[in-house]
């Protein structure tokens, strides 16, 4: 057997069983990693060592994909593409996973704590370029940014979770006046504003606020529709892009203004092909 090179089958079994581990992990039920490498062992003929440098991969990947991981697995990069293609094979056959993540964690928004701000991402606090090449590759490869788009429980969970902190913010900045007034635009009249939620700042000035949301890391790419770029830049002083990541578990947010090519690189991804 190749120490080096596992097969589709082999991968796909350790995927599984990673999977079953991080779903515990997520609910905070007790799970064995030690029993579960045995069980590998047994049906892979694989050393112990092998099979927890592989679940090191698994994690990498997993950040790739935008995804949480197992915190005991700590990330190991330079992995073969194969072992992505695992994981995309069992995102697909169970794609209730991130869903159900999210359904999970949206109770109680309306007492949960205040988000914690912190710095967006710069290059200053980038990983070190080989393993970003590699997640910007598995994120690319694999359309990561569309599927968070498409997860509709996963990106309500996170404009709730916004709406919510935003009324609290105010109500303890002593505007209990503005904070009633805090609309989620985007559930009472849909898509098409170029925002998710009209708040205010203390003094009364207006925030409209765009929600993006991850469960994975804060570099996980993300979509932006021509029409919130248009109100980004024709409100900029109010137009605010909110960025929540690590939904899953302790969720974290950065704010970016515009321009928002200050901070991303915004690509072309779609095509209007019209008739001649």
């Amino acid at each position: 057997m190749n120490a080096e090179n596992w097969s589709d089958q082999e991968n796909d079994a350790i995927v599984a069983v990673y999977f079953k581990m991080l779903k515990d992990d997520l609910a905070g039920r007790a799970y064995n990693k030690a029993m579960n490498n045995r069980a590998l062992q047994q049906s892979l003929g694989r050393s112990k060592g092998s099979i927890e440098f592989k679940n090191c991969n698994i994690s990498a990947a997993l950040v790739g994909f935008g995804l949480p991981y197992i915190n005991g697995y700590q990330p190991r990069f330079n992995l073969q593409m194969a072992l992505a293609e695992a994981v995309s094979r069992w995102l697909a056959k169970n794609p209730s996973f991130e869903a159900s993540s999210a359904t999970e964690v949206a109770q109680g928004f309306a007492n949960a704590p205040p988000l914690f701000f912190g710095v967006p991402p710069t290059m200053q606090n980038a990983p070190p370029p080989a393993e970003l090449l590699q997640l910007e590759a598995i994120a690319r490869r694999f359309d990561v940014a569309g599927r968070d788009e498409r997860n509709r429980s996963l990106g309500k969970a996170g404009e709730e979770r916004v709406f919510h902190h935003e009324r609290a913010h105010l109500q303890a900045s002593g505007r209990r006046d503005l904070a009633a007034k805090v609309r989620w635009v985007s559930q009472e009249n849909g898509d098409g504003a170029g925002y998710d939620i009209a708040s205010f700042a203390p003094n009364g000035s207006p925030r409209l606020i765009e929600v993006k949301t991850t469960n994975g890391w804060e570099r996980t790419p993300f979509y932006i529709s021509r029409n919130e770029l248009e109100v980004a830049n024709a409100r900029r002083h109010e137009w605010s892009l909110v960025r929540l990541f690590d939904f899953s578990r302790e969720v974290r947010a950065f704010e970016l203004r515009p321009p928002l090519e200050a901070h991303v690189s915004l690509m072309a991804t779609q095509y209007q092909a019209a008739f001649n």
